[in-house]
């Protein structure tokens, strides 16, 4: 007998009956984003650096040394796999993770007032620049915090505790009048 599972985001019940009108200070979740973790072998580390860097529709994010994530909104996963693939398993190996993380766009003028509630980070624009990443603890879970824009952060987090730090950033972004709904 088949069986038909139909697919939900991680924050559906979070979000559900609460989305507003963004305010200028916005929580977007974005919905169908491809996500792949690449680490780089030894030795390859500069080369696997330049080549992800040259994929197109795609923002690398730098997790550590010779460990990225690569994620795109207009690029399906099969498609990035296959060009992970053509850097060559000698050179590199990565794993999709669409499915195990969920990607968080948050905005406004005192966005870095509402990360320095959540992280220990520094998101100064003169030391936190755009196009930087890093992976940090935010709320007290492990993420991963690039900065995309002057006032626009992304945070990748593991699905699983997509649903707590959802509610504490909003908490945290309650004085700013913080609101949230699907991109």
């Amino acid at each position: 007998m088949p069986v038909t599972y139909a697919a939900r985001h991680a924050l559906e019940d979070h979000i559900s009956g609460f989305e507003a009108t963004p305010n200028p200070h916005h929580l977007a979740i974005l919905r169908a984003v491809s996500v792949f973790s690449v680490l780089a072998h030894p030795g390859h580390e500069a080369d696997i650096d330049e080549a992800l860097t040259n994929l197109e529709d795609v923002a690398v994010r730098v997790c550590g040394p010779g460990e990225w994530l690569v994620l795109s909104e207009t690029i399906a996963a099969d498609t990035i796999a296959r060009q992970l693939a053509d850097l060559g398993s000698a050179r590199c190996s990565f794993v999709d993770q669409s499915d195990g993380r969920v990607v968080l766009r948050i905005h406004g003028p005192k966005v870095r007032s509402i990360l320095a509630k959540c992280t220990a980070l520094d998101c100064h624009p003169e030391l936190f620049e755009i196009g930087q990443s890093t992976n940090c603890q935010i709320c007290h879970v492990a993420a991963n915090l690039a900065r995309t824009g002057q006032d626009t952060f992304e945070i990748v987090i593991m699905r699983s505790f997509a649903g707590f730090l959802f509610d504490e950033v909003r908490e945290m972004g309650r004085e700013f009048a913080l609101t949230a709904g699907f991109a």
